[in-house]
């Protein structure tokens, strides 16, 4: 495996400032493909949907996922609860980009949208900026791509690795995303896409898609909300010729997947500690992970670290109102290398080791059910003041 900048084989970018946002930053992304891709994704489980997600997962689950050529995502809009209005300029917008492409808008060019709900597209805006975005299109803007899918981000989060296949062939793979506020995926606001010039068949990259949506943007959450919006689609046009096999595949997938989501965790609106929560001793992975996601979540939890209190009783409490049939008799929990619980009680710690545990910008927290041999980890981070600042007056 190794890093590179340039996107795989056969794919174009472009990102702009079409005057989406009103700071008048980067906020029109074009993403295209040479060749007809595989696409799959998995979409917000809120019942509340935004139009471009809508819209992608009619195309998604059609025949078209055969044959996906563009996509296009906007920041400073989300389009959500727009009625069908907000549907209707979906749809403009695929067939504006269609029409400079010269590909079938229906079939082939997917949406997304990030940004404030409740607001109607500024189509204006797309008909503008859209032949800008054509025209920028090249095969060494992933970093551009990455920073005009923000919002309330810091920092734009992307990666490209290439792979080696067991025959000696090569494959890439490239992804953005964007998240660092409602962001509790169930598959907030999260979009993100990966490209990838691997030649994989349509049944292994959405069972892929699947297991690496569950092994990293699953495993992550800063505020427990989730979003309208959220997106995680991946595209593959087969232009290296190689063909993984579909654990290569699978396991490429995984990594990129999860350095993208641990990146979002580590970007939370006002954020100032990215948080490792490893639970460890479960009877199954699902109990592993739902006892990690609800650590992750408690505001009592995050506003501790935070503060850095070595408060262990937050995270057995929280364990203990997950759902899953823990029982505190079993447990052991470090804070770093400090083991400061153990089945039942308190352990003989040192308060200041503990207490400097919570000290580093990265913490790590590991959770021993001793229950089974099951494990998963969750990544996070600390709610400051901040956040509170940042979403007491997102819309402003």
């Amino acid at each position: 495996m190794t890093t590179q900048t340039a996107l795989p084989k056969g794919f174009r970018a472009a990102g702009i400032a079409a005057g989406i946002k009103k700071n008048g930053k980067p906020d029109l992304t074009l993403i295209t493909s040479d060749t007809d891709c595989k696409a799959a994704a998995v979409f917000t489980t809120n019942k509340v949907k935004a139009a471009p997600v809508l819209r992608g997962m009619a195309q998604l689950n059609s025949a078209y996922a055969k044959e996906m050529r563009a996509v296009v995502i906007n920041a400073g809009c989300a389009n959500a609860c727009t009625g069908e209005q907000g549907l209707r300029n979906a749809d403009a917008t695929a067939q504006l980009a269609s029409t400079l492409l010269r590909l079938n808008a229906h079939d082939q060019v997917m949406v997304m949208s990030t940004g404030v709900i409740g607001v109607q597209l500024p189509m204006d805006k797309f008909q503008a900026g859209m032949p800008q975005a054509v025209a920028a299109l090249n095969n060494t803007s992933l970093a551009d791509i990455a920073q005009a899918i923000m919002t309330t981000d810091t920092v734009p989060k992307s990666i490209c690795r290439t792979y080696t296949t067991a025959d000696g062939k090569q494959f890439t793979i490239a992804g953005i995303a964007k998240g660092a506020g409602m962001i509790h995926p169930n598959m907030a606001t999260m979009l993100s896409v990966v490209m990838t010039d691997a030649k994989v068949s349509l049944g292994t990259l959405r069972q892929a898609v699947k297991n690496a949506t569950n092994r990293s943007f699953n495993c992550i959450t800063i505020d427990g909300d989730t979003s309208t919006n959220d997106t995680f689609a991946v595209l593959a046009n087969g232009a290296s010729g190689a063909k993984p096999s579909a654990t290569e595949f699978e396991d490429a997938l995984n990594e990129v997947s999860m350095e993208l989501a641990k990146k979002i965790a580590r970007d939370g609106e006002g954020a100032t500690k990215f948080i490792t929560i490893r639970v460890t001793g479960a009877r199954t992975w699902d109990m592993a992970h739902k006892v990690g996601r609800t650590i992750a979540t408690s505001p009592l939890v995050k506003t501790a670290f935070y503060g850095e209190d070595a408060n262990w009783g937050r995270i057995t409490c929280a364990a203990g109102y997950s759902g899953e049939d823990v029982n505190p008799d079993h447990m052991s929990l470090w804070f770093g290398g400090v083991h400061v619980f153990s089945h039942g009680t308190p352990t003989h710690y040192s308060d200041a080791d503990a207490t400097a545990a919570m000290k580093p910008v990265d913490v790590e927290v590991h959770l021993d059910l001793g229950l089974g041999e099951a494990e998963c980890t969750v990544w996070t981070c600390d709610m400051s003041h901040d956040y509170v600042t940042i979403n007491g007056k997102y819309r402003t």
